[in-house]
């Protein structure tokens, strides 16, 4: 169970991830020696696992993404095993979700331009194993993209 001090750190370090410790130590009047051990218990307890570079895909030149919603065959005990295993082998898939319900696995895929894009849904997205129905959804705009949670 998390304590005042624990969801201090936790928001700090969301709205700064790249905030030295005895910098964060000091706005949190703790010593860094006390943050430290707070932050390696949060570690060990799996509720903090690490901090990471985000890297705008768009700067790096992918201007189109498109989520592919998908149904797979379920005829065959192990499709949904072998689509995640060759979907996960797309470099331009950056997200893999999946679902109860009508639709079973939602990719989402960037491409440079559109025939990029259509490349790799020819050549990869295609060949994926046991599809039995793809729904393609083009991205117009992200309205909010937020990981911070309300702790």
């Amino acid at each position: 169970m998390l304590d005042d001090l624990d969801r201090r750190i936790l928001r700090h370090m969301q709205a700064e991830p790249d905030l030295p410790l005895p910098e964060l130590a000091d706005r949190l009047t703790l010593t860094a020696s006390r943050l430290s051990r707070r932050v390696e218990k949060l570690r060990e307890a799996g509720i903090l696992r690490g901090v990471r570079a985000v890297v705008d895909w768009r700067a790096m030149g992918y201007e189109v993404e498109v989520s592919l919603r998908m149904t797979l065959d379920k005829t065959n005990p192990r499709a949904f095993d072998e689509f995640l295993v060759a979907a996960c082998e797309i470099p331009e898939v950056i997200e893999i979700q999946t679902f109860l319900g009508r639709v079973d696995v939602r990719l989402s895929v960037i491409a440079r331009d559109m025939p990029h894009y259509q490349t790799i849904y020819r050549d990869q997205i295609l060949t994926l194993p046991h599809i039995a129905d793809i729904e393609t959804l083009m991205h117009v705009a992200r309205i909010k993209s937020d990981e911070t949670l309300p702790i």
